[in-house]
């Protein structure tokens, strides 16, 4: 698999964990099973090592696992076996257990090394706490396509011109020339706009629905797959703060090579206690995503089937910078995983 392993994904949104309700999902291919018990969250292998039987279906007990199909216990701590009704407890008899944190409303889960589990790596989305209640709304969408097809759509959003022409297009991006700049493990995408109408959502937001205004969007891409958005418009002239902005984040967590946990959420700065306005605003989004974007990139999954994208060797064209780079780093990425698992190791005899 072609998975970076050393990184926190985003495995749920924190309210998708209720107390002792068990949530399987399945993260680079690895079935996980997540539950929380008053504060401590728990993440282990969702499979009991005795038949291979989903620990999903079995019982919660506190802090305990036990298999519903020959009744062995483990601890969602450790993942080693605490009872064995059928005789002793061997360290054959051991699961998994995950490094999990709750962090901005999202359960994160590192798939790698446990020691190398360092919560600060987590990407900011501080955005999300500071929102105001009815200026904030989220969503999930399942997606049969690879993770990158739906990260390049993402770092290329000249295609909202064609895919979302009367909501998140209106020509202006594909007239602008994208700045691509790598931040150490990340890549940074910013389209600065002028002289054009805002994009539709935000037409009614300016003073005169067809005047000229100065447009941001920008886009910070992170090798496990968050991506945050920062888009806004405001009369040409006037500083950002005059204008409205908001702040989106797009998640694309690998569920399998063909399968992607797409999260999704948006925030704004204007018209923060208009709960009716919000619900407008997440239904709009909704709308875009399930029914543009994952039909499309579906589509394109289905016409590559098992291969990868650059080994049909397309054509790219100048909007591609962005995605190109993004996907050289994840490449790198993997590929200084792979050589350290193939090394030695030190204590190893010559």
């Amino acid at each position: 698999m072609t998975f970076l392993r050393n990184c926190w994904y985003f495995a749920a949104w924190a309210d998708e964990l209720g107390e002792g309700t068990p949530l399987s999902r399945r993260i680079i291919g690895e079935a996980i099973l997540f539950w929380r018990h008053g504060r401590a969250l728990h993440a282990v292998a969702d499979s009991c090592p005795h038949r291979l039987a989903p620990l999903h279906m079995g019982q919660i007990e506190g802090e305990t696992i036990r298999c519903g199909y020959h009744g062995l216990e483990f601890s969602g701590a450790t993942g080693r076996c605490t009872l064995n009704p059928h005789g002793a407890i061997t360290g054959a008899l051991t699961i998994r257990a995950y490094p999990c944190v709750e962090r901005h409303g999202i359960i994160w889960v590192w798939t790698g090394e446990a020691e190398r589990a360092d919560p600060t790596a987590i990407p900011d989305m501080g955005f999300i706490d500071r929102a105001a209640e009815h200026a904030f709304s989220k969503g999930y969408m399942h997606t049969a396509a690879n993770h990158k097809l739906l990260e390049d759509n993402i770092l290329d959003l000249s295609h909202a011109d064609y895919l979302h022409p009367h909501t998140l297009g209106g020509g202006s991006i594909t007239k602008t020339r994208a700045h691509v700049e790598e931040r150490g493990d990340t890549v940074f995408v910013q389209w600065l706009s002028t002289g054009e109408p805002a994009i539709p959502i935000f037409r009614c937001e300016m003073p005169d629905p067809d005047m000229a205004t100065d447009m941001w969007t920008e886009v910070l891409w992170h090798p496990d797959g968050v991506m945050l958005l920062r888009v806004g418009a405001t009369p040409e002239g006037k500083p950002r703060e005059d204008g409205v902005d908001t702040w989106n984040a797009h998640i694309m967590t690998p569920e399998t090579e063909g399968t992607t946990h797409y999260f999704y959420c948006n925030s704004r700065t204007y018209r923060t206690d208009d709960a009716a306005f919000n619900a407008a605003m997440a239904a709009g989004l909704r709308q875009a995503f399930e029914t543009e974007d994952k039909p499309m990139i579906e589509a394109q999954q289905r016409a590559l089937g098992a291969t990868d994208l650059f080994d049909r060797k397309p054509a790219l064209l100048s909007i591609d910078n962005g995605s190109t780079r993004a996907r050289r780093i994840h490449a790198r990425l993997l590929a200084e995983e792979r050589t350290a698992d193939a090394s030695p190791s030190l204590s190893a005899p010559a």
